[in-house]
């Protein structure tokens, strides 16, 4: 039975392919809700576009897809209902001029308004305010994140924070709407082997605490579900036959990057 909570992922012959070639292909795997699972692979390989498509902001070409029980691409409206983005360069980045409280503030708004029920709009606003702050409040406890830390406390420019604070942060702000599902795009992108660490183990405590992670790396932890968009290494000089009407694979990120720009309008 689907979780009320996490979302179960799968994916059997998933694939996408641009006009430039194909994107990903051949993705099979199954995950349980509540588990971390690391989309791993080069730069280029097609990674934040499976990312992008297993939450539903994508429309692929080959296979199919379901997250919660929904069915991919055929239900993509529904399953952006459950999941949420984390940092996505391009599609769900911070701003680099809002401080911490800003950002919070706005998706806090934003979530009462379009993400509650109409029963909730109609409670006293004293009600709501208090509601609104629990929810970030929360969320920042799960992420291990406290504003009155940083240099300027909650007036803190996103600019101004380390890279594993933004990615906290970015996280916070997925979670305060209380999705089933949270996505994060280039996870191991410039942290050290200590940030690395903790960058892991804040998304391994969200998916502990219910919530699917799907995260983005160059190389995954020993503790997550590996879901690879190009062979292992062990794997990479075996070549696949290639008949006439082969489509090359993208092989550079301004490929994979026109790709990315002809599904989104897709």
């Amino acid at each position: 039975m689907e979780s009320p909570h996490g979302a179960a992922v799968s994916a059997e012959d998933f694939g996408l392919e641009g006009p430039r070639g194909r994107v990903f292909r051949n993705v099979t795997f199954s995950a349980e809700p509540g588990e971390l699972v690391a989309i791993e692979g080069p730069s280029g390989s097609g990674r934040t576009c499976l990312l992008l498509a297993l939450t539903g902001r994508m429309r692929t070409t080959e296979g199919h897809a379901e997250t919660g029980g929904l069915l991919l691409p055929k239900q993509a409206a529904a399953v952006r209902r459950i999941a949420a983005l984390g940092p996505v360069p391009g599609v769900s980045e911070l701003d680099p001029a809002f401080t911490v409280a800003e950002h919070l503030g706005e998706r806090a708004l934003l979530q009462g308004r379009y993400g509650s029920p109409l029963r909730a709009l109609l409670r006293p606003r004293a009600e709501r305010r208090a509601a609104a702050e629990a929810r970030v409040d929360e969320a920042l406890e799960a992420v291990g994140l406290d504003p009155a830390t940083l240099p300027k406390s909650g007036r803190t420019s996103v600019r101004d924070l380390e890279r594993l604070e933004a990615l906290r942060l970015s996280v916070a702000l997925a979670l305060i709407g209380k999705p089933r599902l949270v996505a994060v795009d280039d996870t191991d992108l410039k942290l050290s082997d200590a940030e690395r660490e903790q960058a892991w183990a804040l998304l391994r405590s969200v998916a502990d605490a219910g919530t699917t992670v799907l995260a983005v790396c160059s190389e995954a932890p020993g503790n997550a579900r590996v879901v690879r968009t190009a062979p292992a290494p062990e794997e990479a000089d075996v070549e696949e036959p290639a008949g006439e009407d082969a489509t090359p694979e993208p092989t550079t990120e301004k490929e994979t990057a026109d790709a990315f720009a002809e599904a989104r309008r897709a």
